[in-house]
Order: structure tokens, then sequence, then C-alpha cells
């Protein structure tokens, strides 16, 4: 019960918080252009051999997905997305939305790679709320 009480409570502020990183946090200044990564995979591999500190690759590929697992917890909040399928569909078309405002604001990149990366975060997120549920039942309901 306090898992969930603690997760409806938190989930807000987090989302708030994570939307400011996206669009202002992390040094971002507004780009000359708008720029669009639309080939998989490519511009995550193109990154990571271009980037010389691996702190930096790891911060931001591993925080592109583990900045997202919470949101594998919405079905706690909206029981429509307690399935697999809901929650995916839905936080996919959310995250092209947030893409595409960064690319019309110049504030980040339209880049499929992060959608790719975020949504597995949200799959992961979703492995474990159904961990937790089935293996700690009694303190979660």
């Amino acid at each position: 019960m306090m898992l969930k009480k603690f997760y409806k409570f938190i989930i807000l502020p987090y989302t708030i918080f994570l939307l400011y990183l996206m669009f202002f946090g992390m040094g971002r200044m507004q780009y000359d252009d708008n720029i669009v990564r639309i080939k998989p995979i490519v511009s995550t591999i193109w990154f990571i051999q271009e980037t010389i500190n691996w702190l930096d690759i790891i911060r931001i590929v591993l925080g592109n997905v583990v900045m997202f697992v919470p949101f594998g917890f919405l079905g706690w909040v909206f029981p429509q997305l307690k399935n697999l399928k809901s929650l995916i569909i839905t936080f996919v078309s959310t995250i092209v939305i947030i893409e595409a405002l960064q690319y019309f604001s110049r504030l980040g990149v339209f880049d499929v790679d992060d959608v790719i990366l975020n949504t597995f975060g949200v799959f992961l997120g979703f492995l474990i709320r159904n961990f937790l549920e089935r293996r700690f039942k009694s303190y979660i309901k």
C-alpha cells in the first residue's frame, strides 16, 4: 500500500522535473536549426564514437533508459495502462509529441533513438512493476 501511495505522490513532480531536463536542463541552449535524427541506432552509435568521455556516454545512453523506468508503473495511477500494449501505445504517442516539441522549439532534437531508449525504459519499468506485484503482493495492494 505504501509503495503505490508514494508513487502516486511522486510521479507528477518527477514528470515535471524530467520535462525540465528534456527542454532546459544540462546546459541546453536553443539550436540554430531544427534537427531530426530518424535513422534508428545510427545517432547513438555516432554519439558513442564521437564522445571521448565514457561517463557522458553512460549518462546519456543509460539515462535515456533509466529515467523512464518509473513510467512503467503508470498502471498504478491509471488502471487503463495496466496492460503493456496500452502503456506502450500511450507512452510512444506522448514521447513523440515531446520530441516534436523539442524539434519545433529547437530546445532539443527529434531523435528516434530517444523514443526507442525511453520506451525500453518504460518496458523495463513495466516488468519491474509486474515482478513487485507478484513477489510482494501484500505490500503493494
